[in-house]
């Protein structure tokens, strides 16, 4: 593995790593690691930096749905324009061509199942190349981007035998 990939590596796992740190860990200089790393911000290998946040334990109200999209790809440009106008939407997190029945994976999240299903019916299915929907609200989320949410509490009970 190359020390681009050796970083990137490291930094999938924990973007807040320190820079001197990940050069001590890759035998390297702070300088070297950092000047990769703004070359890779540069070249868009590194597209930014997430904060994975279990929404559940705070006050906010947020409705993740996963929404599957069939449609008619246009000539000439296949699934691009459509994923465009699709991923343009603010409410929009992610937008995946996939395999399948379903042509794309539109991932989006809003206050209530009631604003999202607004969002799949108002703007989403009025599009002139989408053929059909499919909708599945996130209940619970168990993992998510590699990190376990809910850890497996033991049983504090104690063992009465008759």
């Amino acid at each position: 593995m190359n020390m681009r990939e050796q970083i990137l590596t490291f930094l999938e796992k924990n973007s807040k790593i320190d820079l001197k740190e990940l050069a001590i860990l890759l035998g390297s200089s702070e300088e070297v690691i950092a000047n990769e790393v703004q070359k890779m911000e540069e070249e868009h290998i590194i597209c930014g930096y997430h904060t994975l946040i279990d929404w559940d334990k705070t006050s906010v109200d947020k409705t993740t749905a996963l929404i599957e999209v069939r449609v008619t790809p246009q000539r000439g440009q296949g699934f691009d324009n459509i994923a465009e106008r699709i991923y343009n939407y603010p409410e929009v997190q992610s937008v995946y061509l996939i395999s399948g029945a379903y042509d794309l994976l539109v991932i989006l999240e809003g206050k209530t199942l009631k604003e999202v299903a607004s969002f799949v019916s108002d703007k989403l299915s009025t599009l002139d190349t989408v053929i059909s929907t499919a909708t599945h609200f996130i209940l619970k989320k168990y993992k998510d981007d590699g990190i376990i949410f809910t850890k497996k509490t033991e049983d504090e009970r104690m063992l009465v035998t008759l």
